[in-house]
């Protein structure tokens, strides 16, 4: 069963995930965002921002819990580029060093909740917060602003803001408006909104795209992700 819930600071999201031995995997979509994760079975570890949608669990059983940062805030907490953890899980001692990690998962696993967000706060602090370009970038993208409209907003040129995109989310900011307009069309199409309606509310041309850009990010069609 999975929960979530606000976290420690503003966007952030805890979310907790317990899977029975042998149960289907689960499709988790792109959002833009990168994880700290604890695993009953693997301990620490970070969830790099994808590109296409991973398929999580079908193994032995396991619980999860993980504090999912917003788009932008995952490099100040971790202090590595997002390009570096792009489409990767990576061991949390790879980043940080086995006896800090040892130490930090220790930790994490008398109150995993508890932790992850006070790690994060602390490290989030030690910063000096996240940097402000990236809430201001992912804000005018989910909205449906243009790649160009949004270097210029940010008082950057097109290849400056690509190169700022790469080490705040992982990818350029075509990829990632893309990201956050499919997340934005799921969430209308769950609440009741026809697909039709849904492509021309996002900016889709129509809903065959709509349909496509959908289908190759999660690998399936709307239609399967929707409630039945």
């Amino acid at each position: 069963m999975y929960r979530e819930r606000p976290a420690g600071f503003a966007g952030a999201v805890l979310w907790t995930s317990a899977t029975t031995a042998g149960a289907a995997p689960t499709r988790v979509l792109p959002d833009g965002c990168v994880d700290l994760l604890w695993s009953s079975r693997v301990g620490l570890l970070v969830a790099g921002p994808d590109r296409r949608a991973h398929l999580s669990g079908g193994g032995p059983a396991e619980r999860w819990v993980g504090l999912r940062f917003p788009p932008g805030t995952g490099p100040a907490v971790l202090g590595v580029p997002a390009v570096e953890l792009r489409d990767r899980r990576v061991a949390l001692a790879d980043l940080w060093g086995e006896r800090e990690a040892a130490r930090l998962a220790r930790r994490v696993e008398a109150a995993p909740a508890a932790a992850l967000t006070e790690i994060a706060v602390r490290r989030l602090g030690a910063a000096g917060g996240p940097d402000p370009l990236g809430a201001r970038v992912a804000a005018a993208l989910a909205a449906g602003a243009t790649v160009t409209a949004t270097a210029a907003a940010t008082g950057l040129d097109p290849r400056g803001l690509h190169r700022r995109c790469r080490d705040l989310f992982g990818y350029g900011p075509k990829t990632l408006a893309r990201i956050l307009r499919m997340g934005r069309a799921l969430a209308l199409a769950r609440a009741g909104t026809p697909l039709a309606e849904v492509a021309a509310r996002c900016g889709y041309a129509d809903q065959a795209h709509l349909t496509r850009d959908v289908r190759d990010l999660a690998g399936v069609p709307p239609t399967a992700l929707l409630p039945r």
